[in-house]
């Protein structure tokens, strides 16, 4: 009998990303579906903070992975595989935003005191609720959603990686290529056109702003695995 009859199946959801990527390097793509699986999410919001819409955002997903997987020898470890993912998204996104219309000078909009307000308080979770209350929540986050939309680009996707993604200043900031006083103006200013355009008795959905699992996830994951040599 094979000895590999009795090879024990990697259990790849256990591994952490840094072995997930020596898997990858040594020609086991399908360590690559479950770093997908991980960074989905994150990765999605802050495309779509940057191109404003669902079907591009997939499209700089999967463009960013494709970019990725082919460049994975570059990884050294020195940033979380997240972080340098997050890097090529974000190259990715501008380049399309580029294509559709001149960039606005980005430092314009750059010049007021440190934040001391917040948007609105939410809670951090919330637990079991009847059907009138779970479709209430969910035309709350489909309004959330839409003034995040309706944001200056500059000023979205800092308040996405800050408040969605709980990205800290100095991350945001190196992200963005901006210094970390320039994160906190911004995040200023966004959440002050956020509190001119919502109810103040918005209750918890920040958290499910922009959901990027289920289907959607695994839809974009295997569409990338069937383009990946």
């Amino acid at each position: 009998m094979s000895v590999h009859a009795h090879a024990t199946p990697i259990d790849y959801a256990a591994l952490d990303d840094h072995a997930l990527v020596a898997l990858v390097r040594s020609g086991q793509r399908e360590a690559f579906h479950y770093i997908m699986q991980r960074c989905n999410q994150r990765l999605f919001r802050i495309a779509r903070s940057v191109v404003g819409e669902d079907a591009e955002a997939e499209d700089v997903l999967q463009e960013s992975y494709l970019r990725a997987y082919h460049k994975l020898d570059s990884f050294r470890g020195d940033s979380t595989l997240l972080t340098w993912l997050t890097s090529i998204v974000l190259n990715e996104a501008r380049g399309r935003l580029r294509k559709r219309h001149s960039m606005v000078g980005l430092e314009q909009i750059d010049a007021a005191p440190d934040d001391t307000h917040q948007i609105i308080q939410f809670p951090s979770r919330f637990g079991n609720e009847d059907p009138a209350v779970s479709a209430a929540r969910a035309q709350i986050r489909h309004l959330l959603e839409h003034a995040i939309d309706g944001l200056p680009e500059t000023l979205r996707t800092v308040y996405v990686m800050r408040e969605l993604e709980e990205c800290t200043v100095e991350e945001t900031a190196i992200q963005l290529r901006i210094k970390p006083e320039t994160i906190k103006t911004r995040l200023h200013r966004a959440r002050r056109l956020l509190r001119a355009s919502l109810q103040a008795t918005l209750a918890d959905t920040l958290s499910e702003a922009f959901p990027f699992m289920g289907r959607r996830c695994a839809r974009l994951t295997e569409a990338v695995m069937a383009r990946l040599p």
